[in-house]
């Protein structure tokens, strides 16, 4: 066998013993009449999901299901939970810290606590990278922004997160010993539609934090957006890996599927990490139609695990997979035609692709593309995108962009200039939103609300433009290299080393900084694999000249160890991170002689 054969075989299910054979997933279809999100609070939405038999299904790392999880059975627990927390003490508006990790525990934990009046905040779990101390760290941050009265906790966790509990002062629970608790019967509080919901940390909230002040009327007012932007059908089913922690996981994949009664089936983020393909698999064995999105980087891991000497039909069935979806990062049409080659043989359809936009602090959807109409490119000068005139007799060079769709439902998307003028059709700017979804602002932080939410409009923070409707982003305004007066796209200089060998996506990070000149130039971090010095060298200079021919622009090059460069919650590089630990001098890179 090939090494891809044994990866393969390795990550193919295993037969199930007779007790796992006994459980049944909850059903796809249901006699319950689906009502799309059109509930006053998301209490409500659990109360009329909880009618039916639909539910949510998790797995182990192999695919095999674990726990069935009905919705009946979820709201009886988080009423439980609801009366436990009253009783000990949990007040309206309480903010309660709830580590995310993607099981039964959280799914009670956090509907318990909004039908306790209080606020959930889901926290991250750790990375695999940084290590302990920088989990803690990050836990503290959060910790001091949201001001909790708990921190709850799955019971492995206990030793870092009782630690960032104890620095804030913040009572710590594990999940387990907080569930066995009596729950004392006693009346609740009666939530309103504009109360908050919840706390949503976006997925860059690191150092400064920014905790998203949610409403019930805003979630169910984009959880709406959802079911009409995917033109949802009784036979489908969602199955999901995103994490909890963040908005597309925790927003699309868990409150969308519970205020739209779909039943969904998941693998923990970090079962995915070490076997993508389980994630095909479940999409396979489903026999309706399937929902399931990923950033870029879960399409990109999957293709890449698939052999071209191993056909993708002889495991996967992806005929039924209705909404591929693609958001929460730049969608790259090269990774997506990677996917479409390793998988057109098990059934994919490029039409499948459902590319979206949205931020925590429009809930989450902005756009969506329509059902069928797949990934839409267009290809647009650099010029354009810099901003600046194309030197006499320098070649055209041209990047293509992804369509992300037309508003959601209630939505409105504006482009606007940096003096807030509305800019014509294919003009490059700013992208502002505004409708029901947005958030009433960030917790305890007038100042940072006060910047980006303007007369009712919430300026996102990206650069795009509009063509007949749709919604095309070219990158975040933040991100953006300013040299010479010139704009560059750090995306521009990534994509020209990855096409180098031996690279690929979050390997490479490329932000401006300031020469001991005074200059402003851009620096490149790059994951170094070779020990040899001599290696190292010459590859110094391939990319120093690869990155030169694509852009015009001198850079500094910096060859760094395997794994790090820094990544938000999410799995998304953080360049701002990367290069504040590099000024700091905390990324060190390799001495390379001249």
């Amino acid at each position: 066998m090939t090494e891809t054969q044994d990866i393969l075989a390795a990550e193919r299910p295993s037969s199930v013993d007779d007790a796992a054979q006994a459980l049944r997933p909850t059903p796809t279809i249901d006699s319950l009449p689906r009502r799309f999100s059109d509930f006053a609070t998301l209490g409500e939405a659990l109360d009329y999901a909880a009618q039916g038999q639909r539910g949510l299904n998790f797995h182990d790392p192999r695919g095999t299901l674990t726990h069935p999880y009905p919705y009946r059975e979820l709201r009886e627990d988080a009423l439980a939970c609801a009366h436990r927390l009253v009783a000990h003490g949990v007040r309206p508006q309480d903010r309660i810290a709830l580590v995310a990790e993607t099981g039964p525990e959280f799914a009670q934990m956090f509907f318990g606590i909004v039908y306790a009046g209080a606020w959930p905040v889901p926290l991250p779990l750790p990375t695999s990278f940084g290590g302990k101390e920088s989990y803690i760290d990050q836990l503290v941050v959060q910790l001091s922004s949201c001001d909790p009265k708990m921190l709850f906790y799955p019971a492995e966790l206990a030793d870092m997160a009782s630690e960032a509990a104890r620095l804030q002062s913040v009572e710590p629970m594990d999940y387990t010993s907080f569930i066995a608790r009596e729950a004392p019967a006693g009346p609740l509080p009666q939530a309103s539609t504009d109360d908050i919901a919840y706390l949503q940390y976006s997925s860059g909230s690191t150092r400064f934090p920014h905790g998203v002040a949610v409403t019930h009327h805003a979630l169910l007012s984009n959880l709406s957006a959802h079911s009409h932007g995917m033109q949802l059908q009784d036979s489908d089913r969602c199955i999901s890996w995103l994490p909890w922690y963040h908005d597309m996981g925790l927003v699309g994949c868990f409150l969308s599927v519970v205020a739209n009664q779909v039943s969904t089936d998941y693998l923990k983020t970090e079962d995915f990490a070490r076997r993508p393909l389980a994630w095909l698999d479940l999409i396979s064995r489903n026999e309706g139609t399937s929902i399931s999105y990923s950033p870029t980087f879960g399409y990109d891991i999957c293709a890449r695990r698939m052999s071209s000497q191993t056909k993708a039909s002889d495991r996967f069935d992806l005929s039924r997979w209705r909404l591929a979806g693609n958001g929460a990062d730049m969608i790259r049409p090269d990774v997506m035609q990677s996917f479409v080659d390793a998988f057109a043989d098990a059934g994919f359809s490029p039409r499948a692709f459902l590319p979206s936009y949205g931020l925590a602090e429009a809930t989450l959807a902005v756009t969506i593309m329509p059902p069928g109409e797949g990934i839409i490119v267009e290809l647009v000068e650099e010029t354009d995108l810099s901003g600046g005139d194309a030197a006499e007799g320098r070649p055209q060079r041209y990047r293509a962009i992804v369509n992300c769709g037309k508003p959601a439902k209630d939505m409105r998307v504006e482009i606007r200039d940096e003096d807030g003028s509305i800019l014509a059709e294919r003009q490059i700017g700013k992208v502002w939103t505004t409708g029901p979804s947005l958030m009433i602002g960030y917790f305890r932080d007038e100042e940072a609300t006060n910047a980006c939410l303007i007369d009712g409009w919430l300026d996102t923070g990206d650069m795009g433009y509009l063509s007949d409707g749709y919604l095309y982003i070219v990158g975040r305004a933040k991100d953006m290299i300013i040299i010479n007066g010139k704009n560059h796209w750090p995306q521009d200089i990534e994509w020209a080393v990855e096409q180098l060998p031996g690279f690929k996506q979050g390997d490479i990070a490329a932000f401006a900084i300031t020469t001991p000149g005074g200059e402003e130039a851009p620096a490149v971090l790059v994951h170094c694999r070779t020990s040899d010095n001599e290696e190292r060298s010459k590859l110094r200079d391939q990319i120093r000249d690869r990155v030169r021919a694509i852009t015009g622009m001198n850079c500094v090059v910096e060859l760094v160890p395997p794994r790090t460069l820094p990544r938000t919650s999410s799995g998304k590089l953080s360049r701002s991170k990367a290069r504040n630990l590099y000024l700091s001098g905390e990324i060190v890179p390799y001495d390379i002689a001249a």
